[in-house]
């Protein structure tokens, strides 16, 4: 996270990245790996960076969903150098936040909600709502398997909408 994205200024990690920041980073790895054909792609690497502008919770599902947008140019770009000559791309991966606040669930939650929520996850899930990685915590209960899969059904919705956009983006941007 960059310096002011959070209320209270974040420090520069210069030399020594915080646990956090290496969680995040696998996370975002895991998840955009699972998307692509690797031995396609070939002996390349694809660097994507995720910076965040302001910290209001769902910084690790926007950077997955954000991060396969910068993947998508990427490889654009490789094929219109003719440096590919077909996508490694093998579907568009995104991911959300939701959770449980009173009873209630909601999706995409902003830090005040995140901070009260008894429960949240963080969904990956591929285009097709086949899932790639669910990271979840009870705060201070358990949860049950009905509330699991309404907080998963609520996941499907942002998830088909930010492939939608995903895909407007991609099919609309010339590199």
């Amino acid at each position: 996270m960059l310096p002011g994205s959070t209320q209270e200024r974040q420090r520069r990690e210069f030399l020594k990245l915080s646990g956090r920041t290496q969680e995040i980073q696998r996370l975002i790895g895991r998840s955009l790996r699972s998307c692509i054909n690797l031995q396609q792609l070939g002996e390349r690497t694809i660097t994507i960076d995720c910076d965040v502008l302001q910290a209001d919770g769902g910084t690790r599902t926007t950077s997955i969903t954000g991060g396969y947008v910068a993947l998508g140019l990427a490889i654009k770009k490789l094929l219109k150098t003719g440096d590919l000559t077909t996508s490694p791309l093998k579907f568009p991966v995104a991911a959300i936040s939701v959770g449980l606040i009173e009873g209630d669930a909601f999706l995409d939650l902003n830090y005040p909600e995140d901070f009260k929520a008894d429960i949240d996850f963080n969904v990956v899930m591929t285009e097709n709502l086949d899932l790639i990685e669910v990271q979840g915590t009870a705060e201070e209960n358990s949860f049950t398997r009905s509330q699991l899969n309404q907080m998963l059904d609520l996941a499907e919705i942002g998830i088909k909408e930010l492939v939608s956009r995903q895909n407007q983006i991609l099919s609309t941007t010339d590199n």
